[in-house]
């Protein structure tokens, strides 16, 4: 048995003086920290916090076919750095993209003995795979992703309203939640014609070509599908704030929606990013500190359910940092190692507390992939999956932060709140105070089958 104590253990109602006890890789109490047993090891954190292991429900890990962008052993490395015990990978970017139980096995090979910490696979919902849908169900998948719009590689296909129609069928069958990279083409395209002699330096121009209405016209659309069909439908990476009160209606009045918003919407702001500065550039895109005022407050009231990364790793080569062009550059921003202390920095000076970090980056993206009886929280019988977290200490953002494939970020500099100190996976450290486990290699597959 073994004791992991603090004067902040961050359970999911309260933050106390506690003992977490482990044994055979499950917690299998929660202690004051006066009946700690009196055999087995014990380790005493002081005041430093503990956090449940912090799930990642949008990450793109791009292996296998795109290993050069990331892959398992760079993208587990930067999550364990940033207090991530479980990554749930998308269906894309990587080839092929996960739109079959064939492609499912082979990244299951791919992964194999390269991970550090646990993950888990969205399945695909593509133009051509109706057939596969329940197939990738029984392999294992805990749901799964689709593009209503150009996703921005070749390998993986948009779905349009009708081909979402014939979709959602097989996914009421399996029972498993959609998620839906929420923008349509319509008004992205009559914006982007309109500026076609505009400076693409500016990132106020990439702002004004994907509009806040390519994304109001695709959340109308998904709340009428999950009031007609009553399947789980998740909006990824919600930007605009004008959606708000048109999800938080639909929600009171009972619709299986629910709703994400990743680091940079609630960290950065367009009035803020500078010509040229493309490292900021994602999709949809950062728009303004109004806009993300208004984020915040959703997640106050739960209108906004959790927080994942969309981290969106690439080639430096790939975002031209050389020309600084918006519009050729590949929409994504990296930020698995960093994604805690971004969000603590703002929560922090709001007035929020670690509960709700715990619930925001633990205990909701665990529930939206069907992990939270074994992960996303500290309570008896779950993964003794913890990070060790310092809330209060401040940092600057350097290179060797960052961990992922490509030490490219637009936080680099930035001075931040709160660092994690160690993170363990299932009882064991796979990260602590800058050094990681690479001789015990512990990451496993986590499926639908696994609670």
């Amino acid at each position: 048995m073994k004791a992991f104590s603090s004067q902040r253990v961050v359970l999911p109602d309260q933050i106390g003086n506690f003992a977490i006890l482990v044994e055979n890789e499950k917690i299998s109490a929660i202690v004051q920290r006066e009946k700690i047993p009196a055999h087995g090891d014990h380790t005493d954190f002081g005041d430093l916090a503990i956090l449940p292991g912090l799930v990642d429900s949008h990450i793109h890990i791009n292996e296998p076919g795109r290993t050069e962008w990331e892959g398992f052993r760079t993208a587990t490395r930067a999550a364990a750095a940033g207090g991530y015990t479980l990554l749930v990978d998308m269906p894309l970017n990587c080839i092929p993209s996960t739109s079959s139980p064939e492609a499912l096995e082979m990244k299951r090979r791919a992964a194999a003995g390269q991970c550090l910490v646990d993950w888990a696979a969205w399945g695909a919902v593509v133009s051509d795979n109706n057939d596969q849908l329940l197939a990738l169900a029984n392999a294992g998948v805990p749901g799964y992703k689709c593009f209503l719009i150009h996703p921005g590689t070749e390998e993986f296909t948009l779905v349009n309203e009708d081909e979402l129609r014939a979709a959602l069928p097989h996914l009421k069958k399996s029972g498993l939640p959609l998620l839906v990279h929420a923008e349509l083409a319509g008004p992205v395209t009559s914006a982007t014609e309109k500026l076609a002699e505009a400076d693409w330096r500016k990132h106020k121009t990439y702002l004004a070509s994907r509009p806040d209405e390519a994304e109001l016209d695709a959340i109308n659309l998904l709340i009428q599908l999950a009031e007609e069909f009553r399947t789980h439908i998740h909006i990824v990476h919600l930007s605009t704030a004008k959606a708000l009160d048109k999800l938080r209606d639909a929600k009171q009045r009972g619709l299986p929606i629910t709703v994400e918003t990743c680091p940079h919407y609630l960290h950065l702001a367009a009035e803020d990013i500078s010509n040229g500065a493309t490292l900021n550039k994602c999709a949809p895109p950062i728009r303004s500190r109004e806009n993300r005022e208004a984020l915040w407050q959703a997640l106050r009231d739960g209108t906004i359910d959790l927080i994942a990364t969309d981290h969106s790793p690439c080639p430096p080569n790939l975002k031209q940092l050389e020309s600084g062009d918006f519009r050729f550059a590949w929409g994504g921003i990296a930020s698995v190692s960093l994604a805690l202390a971004i969000i603590w920095t703002e929560a922090h000076r709001r007035g929020f507390s670690l509960t709700d970090i715990a619930r925001w980056l633990g205990h909701q993206p665990a529930k939206l992939a069907g992990l939270d009886s074994c992960k996303g929280q500290l309570a008896a019988g779950l993964d003794a999956d913890f990070a060790v977290f310092d809330p209060n200490t401040e940092w600057t953002v350097t290179a060797a932060d960052l961990h992922y494939r490509h030490a490219v970020s637009p936080y680099l500099g930035e001075r931040l709140r709160g660092k994690v100190v160690s993170t363990y996976l299932r009882g064991e450290a796979v990260f602590d105070r800058g050094n990681f486990s690479d001789g015990h290699l512990h990451g496993r597959e986590y499926t639908r089958f696994s609670v």
